[in-house]
């Protein structure tokens, strides 16, 4: 972020532009939506301009800049349409102690101002630091259609309605208040006024509310693989107690105020308990916090779910499950492949490389017939020793293996070897990352490569 969001304030402030032109109309049509002291410096000026300055609006001064022009002004616009006037103007603007701004010109300019969506007072600012103007009209546009046009009128009311508020406790309970008040489009003013006093009523004399755990699923790491049930229970949680693999990308989507706190857990590491998992959850929820408990990928699989939920029951604590996308799925969709096919194999094996007793221990005899299909969770410490356990139960030494790390996420990397080489070629690959491992299954396009190369030596 090379550009930090804020909401100056403006109200009784000097703001100064220079230029009359239709760069200059378009920044004071927004410039006139605030409380600013507004001048502007043009040796000539749109009409525009001069009926805004007849009218009282702005102040226009008729000639070029001049040092001095810009002194105690908390934002300065160089809006000429001339580099090099631009130039000059905005160097006498630095000069006067102004921020400045230039039209049109990101790398010289200290600020930027962002598409804006006005429901006054709410305001949604929507910047890409100039890197795509038509994108953040789209989005401005798109924005525009989802809010109320009474949005603002219901904020403005809501504002005069804060210290009545105030008789309900701080936190969760004033935020179910206004996220009911919020839901419901009020177009005037007295129906929402009538609406404020009912709700607050309704609010003080709800039962207190009993905390609860959702179980939810971050997926694999793309925060667009989130479910939308996944992304709402962040959005309310009073408390994310998440594991180490889920994505920084999917944390930043919980809500704010958002007590979070790791729960890490690493095979062969160290590791917060899975005991002191449970007390976290239980004390949490029974506080009355809405608990989220965030895993990566899908809860159920290989998540030790069940000590969690059986945590809750013994503790009377009330908890849902909310699945997600298994790093299964999205690593065999990087691959390109299907994790069955008629003819290759008609089931899947879903095992884990180790336990909380140490490498685990499954039916390898079955694993190394020819054809079998193994998604491998938590695999790339104990892939010697899969290895190991395949080749002497009669695997054969060519069977494809893939071993695919941070599946879904930018840094993704993949692995494409065989059985006989999955070590030392793991260990040479440095993956740090979280990996999945794929028995009898390589990338398509490896596979037909590998076909091509057949092919010709066939024809030789």
């Amino acid at each position: 972020m090379k550009h930090f969001p804020i909401f100056m304030a403006l109200e009784g402030r000097r703001v100064v532009l220079s230029g009359g032109g239709e760069a200059a109309l378009a920044k004071l049509r927004l410039l006139l939506k605030t409380e600013a002291n507004i001048s502007v410096v043009a040796a000539e000026a749109a009409p525009e301009i001069e009926a805004w300055a007849e009218s009282g609006k702005l102040t226009l001064i008729p000639r070029a800049m001049e040092p001095g022009d810009a002194l105690c002004a908390t934002l300065f616009y160089a809006a000429n349409e001339d580099d090099a006037e631009d130039a000059r103007v905005a160097q006498l603007a630095h000069l006067d102690g102004a921020l400045v701004n230039i039209v049109d010109n990101l790398e010289d300019s200290q600020f930027i101002t962002p598409a804006i969506v006005d429901r006054d007072p709410v305001t949604v600012a929507i910047g890409t630091e100039g890197a795509a103007p038509v994108l953040a009209r789209s989005i401005k546009k798109s924005l525009e259609e989802q809010l109320s046009p009474n949005l603002g009128l219901m904020a403005r009311i809501g504002k005069a309605f804060r210290t009545k508020v105030e008789a309900l406790p701080f936190g969760a309970k004033r935020r179910a208040f206004w996220s009911d008040y919020y839901a419901a489009d009020v177009g005037y003013a007295d129906v929402a006024q009538e609406r404020l006093e009912d709700l607050l009523d309704k609010h003080l004399h709800a039962p207190e509310r009993e905390g609860w755990v959702d179980l939810v699923g971050a997926g694999p790491g793309d925060p667009e693989l989130l479910t939308l049930k996944a992304r709402k229970a962040l959005d309310n949680a009073d408390v994310v107690i998440y594991d180490r693999l889920v994505a920084p990308e999917i944390l930043e989507l919980a809500r704010r105020e958002a007590v979070m706190l790791s729960a890490g857990k690493e095979g062969f590491g160290p590791s917060v308990t899975q005991d002191a998992i449970n007390e976290m959850i239980v004390s949490h929820a029974q506080s009355g916090a809405h608990v989220v408990r965030l895993k990566s990928g899908d809860p159920t699989v290989f998540g030790r779910l069940d000590e969690e939920i059986e945590a809750c029951e013994a503790a009377g604590v009330t908890w849902t499950i909310v699945p997600g996308i298994t790093s299964a799925s999205a690593g065999v969709a990087a691959l390109g492949q299907s994790l069955t096919k008629r003819g290759r194999n008609s089931a899947v094996r879903f095992i884990t490389g180790h336990d909380t007793k140490g490498y685990a221990d499954h039916d390898w005899r079955a694993l190394a017939q020819e054809g079998e299909v193994a998604a491998i969770y938590m695999g790339k410490k104990s892939a010697r020793f899969i290895q190991g356990r395949l080749l002497m139960h009669g695997a054969h030494p060519e069977t494809p293996v893939t071993v695919i790390e941070n599946a879904s996420r930018a840094s993704q990397r993949i692995l494409s070897t065989k059985l006989s080489e999955l070590e030392p070629s793991l260990t040479e690959a440095k993956f740090d990352g979280p990996a999945l491992v794929f028995l009898g299954l390589a990338p398509r396009a490896a596979l037909q490569a590998a076909e091509e190369f057949e092919q010709k030596e066939a024809a030789v």
